[in-house]
């Protein structure tokens, strides 16, 4: 195994003290904010130690390689993008601290995310169209990285699915701009240029994003091993469960236990640093 040491900052002492815990042959640079330590071995001291000094690290196989992929699937709130889009929507209703409320419980698995959706969309009835956009103009971010991230994949021949518990007013205009190959989301139901605060159809919680990703990867004729998979919330577990390389990106500790790797510190572009 290597073990990828990532920061903001990594203190060459620091990086000295995890490859002697590790064992590690040699230490190389990846990026300046990222490195490997080659044939490194588990230690107990390493994820407390990383913890303290705010470093993500992740022990990875030296067979891993990025060109063997072949689908990368990933959340849209809080993971492509660095806000829930329900929230900020509703802050043009004055309801923000409400419903973001149930927002952090349903991602934090403490309520049922489709009866969760469904009261928090009910809050937004009679609330103008227009304000998606002005959410999407002033509001929408994108994580740090994720076009480096994303470019690669596209450069690599990397197939992107974005499923979200969003909205596809949102998830459209992600795919357009980072040219994604698909997406699966809600959609809002609006009448006479007002949301009804109603969504259309099948709620996208966690078996829908799951079933998305099983979809795409019998239609590509793929198999696990070749997906990539990156979430937040708990509703980002299953589809998480069904790839090679599960990452909880800034993600509740929840999901940060259940995952394969985490990166808490880093950008998205920290996912390709995961792969040899």
């Amino acid at each position: 195994m290597n073990l990828i040491i990532q920061g903001v900052q990594i203190a060459t002492p620091d990086l000295k003290h995890l490859a002697k815990l590790a064992g590690a042959s040699a230490i190389q640079a990846i990026t300046p904010s990222a490195f490997r330590l080659c044939n490194a071995h588990e230690h107990a001291e390493i994820a407390p130690f990383c913890e303290e000094v705010k470093l993500d690290h992740a022990f990875v196989p030296l067979a891993r390689r990025l060109a063997d992929m072949r689908l990368a699937v990933m959340d849209m709130d809080s993971t492509l993008i660095t806000i829930e889009c329900i929230d900020e929507i509703a802050d043009m209703q004055g309801l923000k601290p409400q419903v973001a409320a149930i927002t952090a419980a349903a991602m934090r698995g403490e309520i049922d995310y489709p009866q969760s959706l469904r009261e928090r969309v009910a809050l937004l009835k009679g609330l103008k169209a227009g304000a998606l956009k002005r959410v999407y103009d002033e509001r929408v971010r994108l994580s740090p990285g994720a076009e480096i991230m994303i470019a690669r994949f596209r450069h690599l021949g990397i197939k992107t699915l974005l499923v979200s518990g969003g909205f596809t007013f949102f998830t459209e205009r992600l795919r357009e701009r980072l040219q994604l190959d698909y997406t699966r989301s809600n959609v809002l139901e609006i009448a006479d240029d007002l949301l009804t605060g109603r969504v259309v159809g099948e709620v996208v919680d966690a078996a829908v994003k799951k079933q998305a990703l099983l979809e795409r990867r019998d239609q590509l004729g793929i198999t696990r091993g070749q997906i990539i998979g990156m979430g937040d919330g708990a509703n980002d577990l299953q589809f998480m469960a069904e790839t090679a390389v599960g990452i909880a990106y800034h993600a509740k500790p929840l999901v940060r236990a259940q995952a394969a790797h985490a990166l808490t510190y880093v950008g998205l572009d920290g996912v390709l640093n995961l792969f040899n």
